[in-house]
């Protein structure tokens, strides 16, 4: 098992401590390696919460997360670096892309805190680049690139460091029919091309139908549907 979410909760809480809002409540969710998991809910469900415990952004009130066996709460703060760099790739609604670095330089930035053989980082981001077709766009920066360029690249920078398990947040939110169509279908094919564990937060049910199984978030627990 790749990932083993057990027991999760996650509250809010006011200025006073109090308890505002419960998001996540007893959340339990398992996914091997190599599957597509479809997250689906109302806005506010706890979706995005959910992602980022995951990816040890964040950490739950209760409840523990295995990754390969592994609790990640256990993790000590150069580990979860670590582990966020290296096992994990993070793609978001909105790109986030640096607009004073080109399109390479974006894609490059995860590997700067990993070790690198000379020229490795550089090898692989060229590879991607041609993979997706994208060669000709590297040295552009964001605010020359088109908004489905921005979250391809956006894509090739999750990827770069070889990642186990990429988390996309509403990828396609931002985006056109035709780029969001464009844009799983290539979360799609790098799935079955590097056997990346893909686990997507999204409303749209012809995106999550495109996955091995999907997942309702209500009431702060997971239905499979």
């Amino acid at each position: 098992m790749l990932l083993t979410v057990s027991d999760i909760h996650k509250n809010y809480r006011n200025d006073k401590g109090e308890i505002s809002r419960s998001v996540l409540n007893g959340l339990n969710l398992e996914v091997n390696a190599g599957r597509k998991v479809a997250i689906v809910g109302p806005s506010g469900s706890g979706k995005t919460t959910l992602l980022n415990l995951i990816g040890s952004i964040d950490q739950p009130d209760q409840g523990d997360v295995l990754f390969k066996g592994k609790s990640i709460l256990r993790f000590n703060s150069s580990e979860r670096t670590a582990f966020r760099n290296r096992e994990v790739g993070f793609i978001f609604q909105l790109h986030h892309l640096l607009p004073q670095c080109t399109a390479m330089e974006n894609v490059l930035v995860p590997s700067l805190v990993v070790k690198n053989r000379k020229g490795e980082h550089e090898k692989r981001a060229e590879e991607l680049f041609r993979l997706l077709d994208l060669w000709e766009i590297k040295d552009q920066k964001p605010g020359e690139l088109s908004g489905g360029e921005c979250q391809r690249v956006a894509v090739l920078r999750a990827l770069i460091n070889n990642p186990s398990l990429l988390l996309a947040d509403e990828p396609t939110g931002a985006l056109d029919e035709k780029n969001a169509h464009n844009l799983m279908q290539l979360l799609l094919d790098l799935n079955d091309r590097f056997n990346t564990t893909l686990v997507v937060v999204t409303h749209a049910m012809d995106i999550a139908g495109k996955m091995d199984e999907i997942y309702m978030l209500k009431e702060g627990v997971l239905e499979k549907q």
